[in-house]
């Protein structure tokens, strides 16, 4: 089993709002090895990219207050100073944001931008910038040599991501967090990134923590999985785990949301009710108003993690768990 590389331990994200705090993340817990790829699953909202961020502290306008501990390499990045995250952030933790756009500046062209990172590491700019048509070789870029030196407007967004990929990856980082990196690509071009990053972390040993509402995704590359809901983690295992045995009703039911090959199957199921509002603190499992299996100490406790087996853990009061698949 490979060596540990980034453990969370009950991490909580409370962001202050008008009438309280909202609670976007409650007592995450997992773990990423090194040369793995481990996947974060869930709805629009559910707080997985607040998690990502959370790790090198990006969180939007600092209202935000984080508890529970993020170990990376041993180090609680929690309680590391500014200056302290500033060695971690692009140099052992890489970053891929969902618009590649957004990203990169609009003003230099895009291999400058890949160089810049470089050159914090104080080598040669010659060094540096053979390194980043190296770079851009590694990701397939085509004509490498030209469009370094061409502008983000001047590249399609598949080409755009690939910048980002090369940006994250000429420092060596240990782990690359990619937040929903295939959202604004074409489903050909999504195959192209899935295998490039999949094809990287064999190359480069880097462990990948990818971020999506898309199970296409997660059963394409991931090692592992954790199913999250409402800010919280309700199942985590492997890839056959979460696919062949859902343990939680949650990751049940989104699995027979999966469209299906043929249209014998019937109609999609959808899931009844809506996410709770998360302003209080309230005890009891956020999933409970909309599982069919809830019962009363399902609203007024909290479960605890339950281990299913070395790689299989869930969130449920339910012993044996179910599948309504």
């Amino acid at each position: 089993m490979n060596e540990e590389l980034l453990r969370i331990d009950n991490l909580s994200v409370d962001y202050k709002v008008r009438d309280g705090f909202l609670s976007a993340v409650k007592n995450a817990s997992f773990e990423i090895r090194k040369k793995e790829i481990f996947a974060i699953v869930g709805e629009s909202g559910c707080g997985k990219s607040t998690i990502a961020h959370s790790i090198l502290r990006l969180l939007p306008e600092h209202n935000e207050i984080i508890k529970g501990q993020i170990m990376f390499k041993g180090k609680d990045l929690n309680q590391a100073t500014e200056k302290e995250l500033e060695a971690v952030r692009g140099k052992q933790i890489g970053m891929i944001f969902q618009n590649p756009l957004d990203s990169l500046n609009p003003v230099y062209t895009t291999g400058k931008q890949v160089e810049e990172g470089i050159l914090i590491d104080k080598i040669p700019r010659e060094e540096a910038w053979n390194r980043v048509i190296e770079m851009y070789k590694d990701v397939k870029m085509p004509d490498a040599e030209r469009r370094a030196k061409s502008y983000p407007h001047e590249l399609s967004g598949g080409m755009r991501q690939r910048v980002m990929i090369a940006m994250m990856l000429a420092r060596d980082p240990n782990l690359l967090i990619a937040d929903e990196p295939t959202t604004a690509l074409d489903v050909t071009i999504e195959a192209q990134i899935l295998r490039l990053i999949k094809q990287l972390r064999d190359e480069y040993g880097t462990a990948v923590m990818l971020i999506t509402h898309n199970f296409g995704l997660v059963a394409e590359i991931a090692d592992y999985v954790a199913v999250m809901y409402a800010g919280m983690i309700v199942e985590t295992g492997t890839v056959y785990d979460i696919f062949d045995h859902p343990m939680h009703p949650y990751s049940s039911l989104l699995m027979k949301a999966l469209p299906r090959m043929t249209k014998k199957e019937g109609r999609l199921t959808t899931i009844d009710g809506s996410v709770p509002r998360l302003t209080s603190d309230k005890p009891g499992c956020r999933f409970a108003n909309r599982c069919p299996f809830a019962k009363e100490r399902c609203f007024n406790e909290d479960p605890d993690i339950r281990k299913i087996s070395e790689t299989h853990n869930v969130r449920c009061f339910l012993e044996k768990g179910v599948d309504v698949r």
